[in-house]
């Protein structure tokens, strides 16, 4: 990953931020793209938006080290302007490997470029904090953490969808030991 050039973020990039965490983790969080503070320290979610992440984890009982942590794109766009759609694509084989590598029961979706990864043409507005089968996994959209920096009246949102996750974890491990099981072995989703 740290050798990709790919797409045109590879030329102005600092570092490539490539995702941190457990890599057994059951719950993977995705946000769109490294900012300034995570291309300088080659982490992601380590400024504002970051230590907002850390107190939403915190409501969930859970810490960084419970999961892991990366973006759509792994090189930061210039000025944090929106990832473009050949970026993300330039991108796709490496989220998709490290999903495939960690194999999380819940993918949490930050934001509406996350969201479309999964859910495309949906609305993070509609569907936020409401879990569904995506493939073979569950995908939890919830709204960016930077949206409620710059968005005060959101900030209560996020804290109440994150706190709806340890039930989502917990439901699916209620279908786990019931045998809620499709042939692949892979659980079915009760939502």
């Amino acid at each position: 990953m740290a050798s990709c050039h790919a797409c045109g973020l590879a030329q102005q990039r600092t570092q490539v931020v490539p995702g941190e965490g457990a890599d057994n983790a059951e719950v993977v969080f995705i946000g769109e793209a490294p900012g300034y503070n995570e291309d300088r320290l080659g982490r992601p979610f380590v400024g504002p938006a970051g230590a907002f992440l850390d107190e939403l984890l915190a409501l969930a009982g859970m810490s960084r080290q419970d999961v892991y942590i990366a973006n759509v794109v792994k090189c930061r766009p210039p000025a944090n302007r929106d990832p473009l759609p050949g970026e993300i694509l330039a991108c796709k084989p490496w989220l998709d490997r490290q999903i495939e590598m960690i194999e999380p029961r819940v993918v949490v979706t930050l934001g509406r470029f996350s969201l479309a990864r999964f859910v495309p043409n949906e609305s993070i507005s509609k569907v936020h904090g409401q879990p569904r089968q995506v493939g073979d996994l569950i995908c939890f959209p919830m709204y960016h953490p930077a949206a409620a920096l710059h968005q005060g009246s959101l900030r209560r949102t996020l804290e109440e969808d994150m706190q709806r996750l340890p039930d989502v974890l917990k439901e699916l491990k209620g279908a786990a030991e019931r045998g809620d099981r499709d042939d692949g072995g892979r659980q079915l989703a009760l939502f």
